[in-house]
């Protein structure tokens, strides 16, 4: 074979790879029930906020503490805490996204992504 279709194989093979191990990683969207028989692995939780329910946040105590409950898409619920401050908007958001793990009894987001509500209604919108 020449050096040039070696090379070729090799890019290749290296291509394939790292695409396979990117998709060991990915994490993918479910919900509570399915992360809490999964500890440890990172799950992507759609859901509402139980306004029913108590959020916790008090910047003098801990500024890296928020806590709040969640209902996710197949209606369980669950505490979640997030090792950040409360992000701007969250009583506001429609649909919240969170990014993590259940650990014991709660959820441990990373990340957590907001769905405020459009500023714009049918009856503004006029052609």
């Amino acid at each position: 074979m020449k050096k040039t279709s070696i090379i070729a194989l090799a890019i290749i093979a290296i291509a394939i790879g790292a695409i396979v191990s990117m998709y060991g990683d990915a994490s993918t969207y479910e919900g509570f029930e399915v992360s809490a028989n999964n500890p440890g692995k990172e799950f992507h939780v759609v859901g509402v906020l139980n306004r029913e329910k108590e959020k916790y946040y008090d910047p003098q105590k801990d500024a890296n503490y928020f806590s709040f409950y969640l209902i996710d898409e197949k209606g369980k619920e669950s505490k979640v805490v997030y090792h950040n401050p409360e992000p701007a908007d969250f009583d506001r958001s429609e649909k919240v996204v969170i990014v993590g793990s259940m650990e014991g009894d709660h959820f441990e987001a990373s990340k957590i992504l907001l769905k405020c509500p459009s500023k714009y209604t049918d009856n503004q919108v006029q052609t």
